[in-house]
C-alpha cells in the first residue's frame, strides 16, 4: 500500500513538473495555404499569427521580448496578432506594446483585440507603438502591384463584428484574410467571400487529455475549434493554441504555438 502511495506522488509530481513546464516549450507550427486566388506576388510569402500572450504575474517582460525575437527570427512577409495581449491587468500594456513594437514584416503589423484586453488602454497603445488596428476594418495589402484584402472584426465577446468592412469590396477573385480573436465567430463568416480565417482564445485547451480532447476550450462549440486547421464550406479556419496561459500557469499537451502560414499559389 505504501509503495503505491509512493508510485502515485512520484507520478503526480512527474506530470505536474510536466505541466509547469510546458508553457516555456512553444511550437513552431508550419502551416501551407493553397489557393488559384493567391496572387502570384503573394506565392511564398509568410504570415506570422501569434495570440494570447497574457502578459502578467505568470507572463513576465523577459518572456515576452523573448516571443519578439522568435518571432523576427522567422524573417515574416505580414505578422497577425490575434488579441488577449495582457491577462486583463492595465499595468502590463504599454511594457507589452513596446515590445511589440519591435517586431519586423515588410507587409506590416495588424491587430485585434481579445476578450481580456482593457479596450481603452490597448487600443491607445497600439498605434502608439507603429501597430495597425484591424478591428472590424479591413484594408488592402499590396506587392508589386497586386494585392490580397486584409480584415479583422471585433472580439465576439466583448464587442461588435462589422465584417462588411472587409468584404463589400472583394470580388470572388480576390484572397481574403480575416483575424478574428474567438473561432466561434467563424460559423458567421461569409464564406463565400472569406478564404482564411486566424483565430486564439482557446488556448488548444491548455490542459487536455493527451491533447485528444480538453475538458475547457472557452468555446461554445466545446473541441470543435479547440485547435489546428479546421476547412467549412471553402473557407479554412486555422485556431493557434496561443502563447501565455490563463487562470494557472499550467498547459498539458496543448503547447503554445507561433504559426507561421507560407501562401502557395495553385
Amino acid at each position: 500500500m505504501l509503495k503505491k502511495r509512493y508510485l502515485f506522488i512520484m507520478v503526480a509530481s512527474v506530470l505536474l513538473a510536466y505541466m509547469l513546464i510546458e508553457p516555456y516549450w512553444i511550437e513552431t507550427k508550419e502551416i501551407t495555404i493553397e489557393s488559384d486566388q493567391i496572387p502570384a506576388q503573394f506565392d511564398g510569402k509568410r504570415i506570422v499569427f501569434i495570440s494570447d500572450i497574457h502578459a502578467g504575474d505568470f507572463f513576465h517582460q523577459n518572456r515576452v521580448d523573448s516571443l519578439i525575437n522568435q518571432v523576427n527570427a522567422l524573417k515574416p512577409d505580414l505578422i497577425l496578432l490575434g488579441g488577449d495581449y495582457v491577462d486583463g491587468d492595465s499595468e502590463y500594456v504599454q511594457p507589452t506594446f513596446k515590445s511589440l513594437s519591435k517586431l519586423k514584416a515588410p507587409l506590416g503589423v495588424f491587430a485585434v483585440l481579445g476578450n481580456k484586453d482593457p479596450q481603452y488602454d490597448t487600443l491607445e497603445a497600439i498605434p502608439q507603438h507603429g501597430l495597425t488596428y484591424i478591428g472590424n476594418k479591413g484594408t488592402w495589402i499590396k506587392e508589386d502591384g497586386s494585392r490580397i484584402r486584409l480584415g479583422g472584426v471585433g472580439d465576439f465577446n466583448n464587442g461588435v463584428q462589422l465584417l462588411g468592412y472587409t468584404t463589400s469590396v472583394v470580388s470572388t477573385q480576390d484572397f481574403v484574410i480575416l483575424l478574428t480573436h474567438n473561432p466561434d465567430y467563424f460559423p458567421l463568416v461569409d464564406k463565400s467571400k472569406v478564404d482564411l480565417v486566424f483565430s486564439g482564445h482557446t488556448h488548444g485547451g491548455q490542459v487536455t487529455f493527451f491533447g485528444i480532447w480538453a475538458p475547457s476550450t472557452h468555446s461554445v462549440y466545446g473541441n470543435k475549434y479547440r485547435t489546428g486547421v479546421i476547412e467549412e464550406g471553402g473557407s479554412t479556419l486555422i485556431v493557434s493554441n496561443g502563447i501565455g496561459t490563463t487562470i494557472l500557469p499550467l498547459r498539458f499537451f496543448a503547447r503554445p504555438q507561433i504559426i507561421v502560414t507560407t501562401l502557395k499559389k495553385i
